[in-house]
């Protein structure tokens, strides 16, 4: 799978107006608070994806690959991993 350029110029340009679905947007919120400060996160946020058709299993999916990928690029900036 590769990612559409279109989409991502799109998502870094104007992240509000990216063409994205309700459930992709959804998403992305979520991680991004996930990112940001996960102890802000909440039954609330929870629902809000179920509302948006991510049924539990999909929520721990979303919830353990954006949590690697927050360790693994914290581990790699602290070892100083593909600085120059």
């Amino acid at each position: 799978m590769t990612l559409d350029p279109a989409l991502v110029a799109a998502l870094v340009e104007d992240y509000e107006h990216a063409p994205l679905t309700a459930a992709e947007r959804g998403m992305l919120d979520f991680v991004t608070q996930l990112t940001r400060d996960a102890t802000r996160l909440g039954p609330p946020d929870l629902e809000r994806l179920r509302e948006l058709g991510f049924d539990d299993r999909g929520i721990l999916q979303i919830t353990l690959i954006a949590s690697w990928f927050n360790y693994i690029n914290r581990v790699a900036d602290a070892l100083g991993v593909g600085r120059e």
